[in-house]
C-alpha cells in the first residue's frame, strides 16, 4: 500500500510540473550566426625584367636583394624572384600581309618558320594571326611546330592594313591562357609585330590595342619593315607607335631595312625572353575606381641604377 501512495505521489508532481512548464513561453530559438567571411587580395603581379648594361648586354647576375618594385609611389614587397629560362610560353605571331609586306612573302614566311623552331618548345604555345584587310586566325594556340610552319604557307595578301585591330585581338586572346606548366604555374606571355607600322583600318585605335596587351599582361616585340629608310610616304607616326607599345609592355622593337634581316630579328628576341628575371608580388588592395596602376622596378644600388638599363611592363589594370 505504501507503495502504491509513493508512486501516485510522484505521478502527481509530474503532472503538476509539467503543466507549469506548459503554461510558460517557449524558449526562444537562438539561429546560427553565419560565419564571417574575410576577403583577402591574393592576386601576384608578375613581372619580367631584362637587365643590361651601357652596351646593351644581358646582366645575368643579380638577386632578389638587387631589386625594389614600387606601385604607384609604394614600395612593395617581392615574394617571388627567379632568373627565368624556362618559364613556358605563350605566343601569339601576328603577320602584316598587306601588298606593301607580302611582295616579300616567301622570306617572311622563312625568318617565321626559323623563330617557330629556336623558340616553340613541347610547354610553349603558338598562335599566328595575318592581318590586312581583315585580322584571322591561321593557327590556333598549339606547340605542334609542324602545324604552325603549315599554318605559315597559307598566308594571304589583302589590301588595307588593321595593325591595332590586330595587336588588341592578340591581347585578348592572350589574357584567357593564365597558367603553365611551370611550378608556380606562370606563363610568360608574348605578341610578336611582323609589319611596316601602317594602320589603315578603322577599327580598334592605338590606345585601345596598347590596353588590351597590357591586360593581356604581354610583351610586344615589334619588328618594324622599313624597305626604303628615307621613302617621303614612310608611315613615321605607326613605327613610334610600336617602339611606344613595345617600351610599356616590357618588350622591344627591331628595325629591319629589308624582309631578309627578318631573321636577325627574330634571334634578338629569341636571346631576350631567354635572359629575363621573374619578379612578383602581392598587390595591394585598391579603392573602387582605381584602374591602371603603375609600376616602377629599380636597381638598389643607386651607382648601378644610374649605369644599367631595366625593362618591364609599365603597369596593369585593375579588376
Amino acid at each position: 500500500m505504501k507503495r502504491l501512495v509513493v508512486i501516485a505521489a510522484l505521478f502527481v508532481a509530474y503532472a503538476s510540473a509539467y503543466a507549469q512548464q506548459a503554461t510558460q513561453a517557449p524558449a526562444p530559438i537562438v539561429e546560427a550566426t553565419a560565419p564571417m567571411v574575410y576577403k583577402v587580395n591574393t592576386r601576384l603581379v608578375n613581372l619580367f625584367v631584362n637587365a643590361s648594361d651601357a652596351t646593351g648586354a644581358p646582366i645575368g647576375s643579380l638577386s632578389k636583394e638587387d631589386f625594389q618594385i614600387i606601385e604607384d609611389k609604394k614600395p612593395q614587397t617581392i615574394a617571388v624572384f627567379e632568373k627565368q629560362s624556362e618559364t613556358p610560353l605563350s605566343v601569339v605571331m601576328a603577320i602584316d600581309t598587306s601588298g606593301s609586306m607580302m611582295k616579300d612573302a616567301r622570306l617572311v614566311r622563312e625568318a617565321a618558320k626559323q623563330f617557330v623552331k629556336d623558340v616553340v618548345r613541347p610547354q610553349d604555345e603558338m598562335e599566328v594571326l595575318q592581318f590586312a584587310t581583315s585580322v584571322s586566325e591561321i593557327v590556333p594556340f598549339t606547340s605542334d611546330a609542324k602545324r604552325i610552319d603549315d599554318g605559315l604557307s597559307e598566308l594571304t595578301e589583302g589590301e588595307t592594313t588593321h595593325l591595332y585591330d590586330a595587336i588588341y585581338l592578340a591581347g585578348q586572346n592572350l589574357s584567357e591562357r593564365r597558367l603553365g606548366v611551370s611550378p608556380n604555374g606562370v606563363r610568360k606571355r608574348i605578341i610578336v609585330i611582323i609589319s611596316d607600322g601602317d594602320d589603315s583600318g578603322k577599327g580598334s585605335n592605338y590606345e585601345q590595342a596598347a590596353e588590351q596587351a597590357l591586360r593581356g599582361e604581354a610583351m610586344v616585340y615589334s619588328i618594324i619593315v622599313v624597305p626604303i629608310a628615307a621613302d617621303a610616304g614612310r608611315n613615321t607616326g605607326g613605327e613610334h607607335a610600336l617602339i611606344q607599345m613595345a617600351a610599356d609592355t616590357g618588350g622591344k622593337y627591331y628595325y629591319t631595312e629589308s624582309p631578309k634581316d627578318l631573321k636577325t630579328a627574330f634571334a634578338h628576341i629569341s636571346d631576350d625572353l631567354r635572359t629575363q628575371y621573374l619578379l612578383a608580388y602581392y598587390a595591394p588592395e585598391h579603392r573602387p575606381g582605381t584602374s591602371f596602376h603603375a609600376i616602377t622596378v629599380q636597381l638598389t644600388d643607386p651607382a648601378k641604377r644610374d649605369a644599367d638599363v631595366l625593362r618591364y611592363r609599365s603597369g596593369y589594370y585593375g579588376h
